[in-house]
């Protein structure tokens, strides 16, 4: 499943990084120092400037923010389901960020297949 992760560099959190940032449409990933990932979100239609301002709110919201990674791509919604999908296989649960979906639908993946927890 490595074809389906965001295995793109991890960037430090910085002002300056945040402005370098496009304001396009994408998904992106918070994590701690040690790279544990505090979040999982994406930048869509209503995000103001993109992902520029949705890894910045994002990163507002998490003390220990301290890298990021992010993906540019115009299918940000089932991009951020798949990587919800491929994070919950991995590790059993959702990252502390993503924790209020509730019963919100998330894929799951198994061998060969996908389901729906959830409702």
């Amino acid at each position: 499943m490595t074809g389906v992760r965001l295995a793109k560099h991890w960037l430090n959190l910085d002002e300056a990084a945040i402005a370098a940032l496009p304001g396009q449409l994408g998904v992106y990933e918070i994590a701690d120092a040690n790279g544990g990932t505090l979040e999982l979100g994406f930048a869509g239609g209503r995000s103001r400037f993109g992902l520029r301002s949705a890894i910045a709110e994002a990163a507002a919201k998490h003390e220990a923010a301290a890298r990021f990674r992010y993906e540019v791509t115009m299918q940000y919604w089932s991009r951020f389901e798949e990587l919800l999908a491929v994070y919950l296989a991995d590790h059993g649960e959702l990252p502390p960020g993503n924790a209020d979906r509730g019963e919100q639908r998330v894929g799951r993946l198994g061998a060969g297949r996908i389901a729906v927890q959830g409702r």
